[in-house]
């Protein structure tokens, strides 16, 4: 697959990125580039080839998964060490509303 210069334009706007004209020829050969490499890429055969764990449903499924418990950290008193102003266990701010 090659792309042509309309086409590297158009992708060059869906992705926000200013593009100057005398930069299009070398973008243009560049993401061709890429895609060659996808293209070798899809041509290797991969027939009795395992996937690896992360990238099927049994291997996310077979990670070990924590607890979800809700805390409040217990360490209010490590987070406030360095606090410049302190109310109890609450961090001390100016009023901002008058």
């Amino acid at each position: 697959m090659s792309l042509d210069t309309a086409t590297v334009r158009r992708v060059a706007a869906l992705a926000r990125i200013r593009l100057p004209e005398e930069e299009v020829a070398r973008v243009q050969g560049e993401l061709n580039g890429i895609l060659g490499w996808i293209e070798q890429l899809q041509a290797v055969n991969t027939d009795g080839v395992e996937p690896m764990a992360g990238g099927t449903p049994e291997g996310i499924a077979s990670m070990p998964m924590r607890d979800d418990v809700v805390t409040d950290g217990g360490m209010a008193p490590k987070v406030l060490a360095n606090a410049p102003d302190r109310e109890g266990e609450y961090f001390g701010v100016p009023k901002v509303v008058e």
